[in-house]
C-alpha cells in the first residue's frame, strides 16, 4: 500500500464536497490522505483570522480513522505553521459517525446552533484548542 500525504486545495475540496457541501474559498488550504492513488482523507481548512481556523474533515466510506502522520500534518499545520490558538468546526446533530470522529480527535463542543441543521435540527459547533491537542 502507497500512502502519502497531498496538498491540493481544489482535490481535497472535491473529495471532501462529496460527505459535506462545503463551498470552494480561493483562499482554501487542502491536505489529503492519498493511499494507492485515491484519497481516503481530507482535510479543509478556511477563514483564518491570526487566532482561528474552520476545517472541514471527511473520511471515504467504511473508513473510521486515519493514520497518524496524517494527524500529526493535520494539527501540526494550523497550530505550529500558522500559530493557531484553536480550530474550530461545525456537525450536524444528525451526522453521529461525524460526530463521533471529531469528539474522538479531541475537539470538543462548544455551542449548538438548534434548528440551523440542514434536517432542521441542530448543528454542534466543535472546538480544538492547541493546549488540548494531542497530536503536536
Amino acid at each position: 500500500m502507497t500512502r502519502r500525504i497531498v496538498s491540493d486545495p481544489v482535490r481535497v475540496w472535491e473529495f471532501v464536497w462529496n460527505f459535506t457541501p462545503v463551498p470552494f474559498a480561493q483562499h482554501m488550504k487542502g491536505l489529503g490522505l492519498e493511499q494507492d492513488g485515491e484519497l481516503t482523507a481530507g482535510v479543509l481548512y478556511e477563514k483564518w483570522n491570526g487566532v482561528n481556523i474552520w476545517a472541514h474533515i471527511a473520511l471515504a466510506p467504511g473508513r473510521r480513522m486515519v493514520c497518524r502522520e496524517f494527524l500529526r500534518y493535520g494539527f501540526y499545520y494550523p497550530f505550529v505553521e500558522l500559530g493557531c490558538r484553536r480550530i474550530s468546526g461545525s456537525v450536524e446533530a444528525s451526522n453521529t459517525a461525524s460526530r463521533q470522529l471529531t469528539e474522538h480527535l479531541g475537539f470538543r463542543q462548544e455551542a449548538v446552533l438548534h434548528g440551523a441543521a440542514s434536517d432542521g435540527g441542530a448543528v454542534i459547533l466543535y472546538v480544538m484548542r492547541r493546549e488540548d491537542c494531542r497530536y503536536v
